[in-house]
């Protein structure tokens, strides 16, 4: 049965593959990776899974597994013997692509609480770097 809890991701499609970090919580589903945050609803029947999920992009320039930068909205089935889940997925907007992933439960877990919003990449709030002399 998939637990509630945090997952590691990874995932593929013929257009690429990526990993990310997924949370499960009570009839819920949520996490993020490089490119794309994730939100949607979950219903589990012993070993099976299904779950809705739509997909936001947060970083610009980078494309995503499916290869667009548009916001997908994902239907995802899979089954999770153990710790390790795996899924098949679609979405409406890419016809004929296959998604394909794993999930593996993170034993040690810090209790994870969805974000209403992702953060923002803002470069000028890097720290300055020191220039050091060259030897």
């Amino acid at each position: 049965m998939l637990r509630d809890g945090t997952y590691a991701a990874w995932f593929k499609t013929p257009q690429g593959e990526g990993t990310g970090i997924v949370h499960v919580a009570d009839g819920r589903i949520w996490g993020r990776d490089g490119v794309m945050t994730y939100k949607g609803s979950l219903e589990r029947d012993g070993d099976r899974f299904t779950a809705i999920v739509v997909t936001k992009k947060h970083t610009e320039g980078l494309t995503t597994v499916f290869g667009n930068d548009v916001e997908l909205k994902l239907k995802l089935s899979g089954t999770c013997l153990g710790k390790v889940a795996t899924y098949v997925g679609f979405a409406d907007e890419f016809p004929g692509v296959l998604l394909e992933g794993r999930l593996i439960f993170n034993e040690q877990q810090a209790q994870a609480s969805e974000p209403t919003e992702p953060a923002k990449f803002d470069p000028n709030k890097l720290p300055k770097l020191q220039k050091r002399p060259v030897r």
